[in-house]
């Protein structure tokens, strides 16, 4: 039988699920706001903002409504707190897509198209993307098998990151006179690595919700 709290719980997941969603579109837009030095795309992007710190919000609240009205033990009780924390690293992601979108904002002309072919920023975006579609899924069917592929996919950000920005620092070296708009993309570059960063976060949180295992005590361990 269907309780109170599993109908509580069931609108968290599809709470976290569209925080997701705003959290994809805002990645996707900033880029390509980004890329094509689309102002009145990074604007919408930077108003959208809003909507994304005001879903956090409203998920906090709920968490906290769920704890204090009933109370919840054991496996529930972790897929609270795993909600409230993924929420958190969503709205840390909302802010780096903000982040993107302000650089866009502020470009007076695109940047080499060559080396943005090198850095290949779309096709990391899709693969960011990938993760987080990955997450949520996993989220919402406590499949914790597909949260620790999750890893592997950050691994591949983090690679991805250091040669992009060693292709960074060799252009500068030719093109000196654009060194503040290479620094903003190398910072742009940074932020995206760290999509990555939060995407495994969420993974362990899942892990933890579903496994009551906490990946951040093994790894401290090692």
């Amino acid at each position: 039988m269907t309780t109170h709290l599993d109908t509580e719980l069931d609108r968290l997941k599809a709470e976290i699920e569209e925080m997701g969603s705003l959290v994809r579109n805002q990645l996707k837009k900033s880029i390509d706001a980004f890329v094509g030095a689309k102002k009145d795309l990074a604007r919408e992007v930077l108003f959208q903002e809003r909507r994304v710190n005001a879903e956090e919000l409203k998920i906090d609240r709920d968490c906290e409504n769920i704890m204090a009205l009933f109370n919840p033990v054991a496996i529930d009780l972790r897929l609270v707190f795993a909600a409230f924390k993924i929420n958190s690293h969503f709205e840390r992601m909302g802010d780096h897509a903000k982040g993107i979108a302000y650089y866009a904002s502020q470009l007076k002309k695109p940047y080499d198209a060559e080396l943005l072919e090198q850095l290949d920023l779309n096709s990391i975006v899709k693969h960011i993307d990938s993760m987080i579609d990955s997450n949520l899924s996993a989220f919402m069917n406590a499949d914790t098998s597909s949260a620790r592929e999750i890893f592997s996919h950050d691994d591949h950000l983090d690679e991805w990151n250091r040669t992009a920005i060693k292709a960074i620092a060799t252009y500068v070296k030719n093109h000196t006179e654009e060194a503040e708009n290479l620094l903003n993309l190398a910072s742009v570059v940074r932020k995206m690595e760290r999509f990555g960063d939060l995407n495994k976060n969420i993974a362990e949180e899942i892990i933890f919700y579903v496994e009551a295992n906490v990946l951040k005590h093994e790894k401290e361990k090692l």
